[in-house]
């Protein structure tokens, strides 16, 4: 017996492709989570370092890092707009 499940049939399986918009959103948030770990090794680094130096660059790394998530945290409230999943999109004017 031959299957009715031809090259032309619809499949009944979900589409396995991931949508790019989708897959660039949690990119951003393993991005933020990424620079919030290493922002919290910079400010333990500043903390708990013993030398001056070793301090001054954590403190320099802490500044970069600040820069770099609030660049992330910015995009992904973009993205939340624009998939209408944020809180309460405002807009600004």
């Amino acid at each position: 017996m031959v299957s009715q499940r031809g090259s032309d049939a619809p499949s009944s399986e979900p589409d396995e492709r991931p949508d790019p918009q989708e897959l660039a959103f949690r990119a951003l948030h393993a991005e933020r989570e990424m620079l919030e770990r290493a922002l919290t090794l910079a400010q333990q680094q500043q903390s708990f370092g013993t030398q001056v130096g070793e301090i001054d660059r954590a403190r320099a790394r802490e500044a970069t890092l600040l820069r770099d998530l609030d660049r992330v945290l910015t995009l992904i409230r973009a993205a939340e707009v624009r998939r209408g999943a944020g809180p309460a999109a405002r807009r600004w004017q």
